[in-house]
């Protein structure tokens, strides 16, 4: 427990005095998930998308960019020599927004004041934000302020959410073999969905033979759910869903777009006991107002990394609360530990399997941090979190290369001609 002397210290005024940006010069690490080696199972391994309606984009997950940003790495330093730092994915445009627009916000301010700061950074970037990068560059900001908060007052983050509800985590497995889940302890798996609508019947029915070999591999009673990547419509989940009726899948996630909110409700409608599941790819409190009113979703997954950070989790936790809707996050490692930990109404949390062939647990980040916590045998006993801030301490070696020159060329200095419009010029009398 902090002292009371530490404690009266961080009563004194704060000022951030520096914020810095990285991107990171190496693949596997940082918060970009998808910024992995070729091969591996998240890119590699057939997965219905969005783009698998066009039979090029089918093969790997790379081929229409879904590691384009990369990783990027923020730290703010508070005017008593603290800092907080975060990661999450954006790259070179992340580094960009925070230098020449949300910088302006966190310069001079009070980093314990999150509310205040999340606002600002949220509404002043509304005219060209409010979902997508900006939200989830914001995140990284007000993840890396959280950080900056336990470190000030010697605590970990979950104890400034409120303490915990438990003494141990537990974890299903996100990865291409639910039966190496199982091995390894997890209380559940959840399998990418190979192929999507624009594959017809004959994919459908492939679907339901994948499903179909997993649920024997795991037994008739562990828990197997299905990831469907914003992939499908409403007909087509409705009866791939029937077709997969005897296979006993615990839950259905992010089968739509998600923009059709209302599409939720008629799956829904059509199979009214089975569980469905969206908001890894929702944003703010406002995205998940309606999602959380129509009562259609049985589990929502916000990731904090994306949706609006800590601070805006918070509040999309309150407000499903009040529904009796549980809170499961997407990924992002120990960020979603530590709120995990601290919440009545979220009971588990999902393990992204970070091994190339998906058999064993590596941390999350990578080679980032040199003491991320991992799960062992399905769980994670929450002393492991007992450091202030996240607790997660920078590799030495990580590859960080500083984000404040990136995408920022100088407005008042051209680009030299070249010969050809120099001749041209002298022809006219111009140059």
């Amino acid at each position: 427990m902090a002292s009371s002397t530490v404690a009266a210290s961080q009563l004194k005024p704060l000022q951030i005095t520096q914020v810095r940006t990285f991107v990171i010069q190496s693949v596997g690490s940082g918060g970009d998930y998808h910024n992995v080696k070729g091969g591996h199972w998240l890119i590699d391994s057939p997965i219905s998308t969005p783009m698998s309606g066009w039979e090029k984009y089918r093969s790997s997950r790379t081929s229409w960019g879904i590691n384009i940003l990369g990783s990027f790495c923020l730290q703010i330093e508070a005017s008593n020599g603290t800092k907080g730092f975060a990661t999450g994915f954006g790259g070179p445009p992340a580094c960009w927004l925070v230098k020449q627009h949300l910088e302006r916000f966190l310069m001079g301010a009070d980093p314990r004041d999150t509310n205040s700061l999340f606002e600002q950074m949220y509404r002043a970037s509304m005219f060209y934000g409010r979902k997508g990068l900006p939200v989830a560059v914001i995140s990284v900001v007000d993840l890396a302020l959280w950080d900056l908060k336990g470190k000030l007052w010697n605590e970990p983050v979950y104890r400034l959410l409120g303490g915990t509800t438990r003494d141990r985590l537990q974890f299903y497995c996100t990865g291409p073999e639910p039966a190496d889940a199982k091995r390894m302890g997890f209380i559940g798996a959840k399998v990418p969905l190979p192929y999507g609508p624009g594959e017809g019947q004959v994919g459908l029915q492939k679907n339901v033979d994948f499903l179909q070999r997993h649920r024997e591999s795991v037994g008739p009673d562990f828990p197997l759910r299905v990831d469907c990547y914003m992939s499908l419509n409403v007909p087509y989940t409705i009866q791939l869903v029937k077709a997969c009726g005897h296979l006993n899948i615990d839950w259905w996630e992010e089968c739509l777009t998600p923009d059709d909110s209302d599409g939720f409700e008629q799956i829904k409608r059509a199979h009214p006991t089975v569980k469905f599941t969206t908001g890894e790819h929702e944003y703010s409190r406002y995205g998940f107002r309606k999602l959380i009113e129509g009562r259609n979703l049985d589990i929502l997954q916000p990731d904090v990394m994306w949706v609006g950070g800590m601070t805006e989790l918070q509040r999309i936790s309150a407000m499903a609360s009040a529904y009796d809707i549980p809170v499961v996050p997407h990924a992002s490692g120990p960020y979603s530990y530590h709120f995990v930990v601290s919440q009545p109404n979220a009971p588990f949390q999902e393990y992204l399997a970070n091994s190339p062939d998906g058999k064993s647990v590596l941390p999350v980040f990578g080679d980032l941090f040199v003491n991320e916590p991992i799960p062992s045998k399905g769980y994670l006993d929450v002393s492991e979190l007992d450091k202030p801030g996240f607790g997660l301490e920078l590799n030495p070696n990580a590859k960080l290369v500083s984000g404040d020159d990136l995408l920022n060329p100088s407005p008042r200095v051209g680009l030299a001609p070249s010969k050809q419009e120099k001749d041209e010029a002298m022809l006219s009398g111009e140059y």
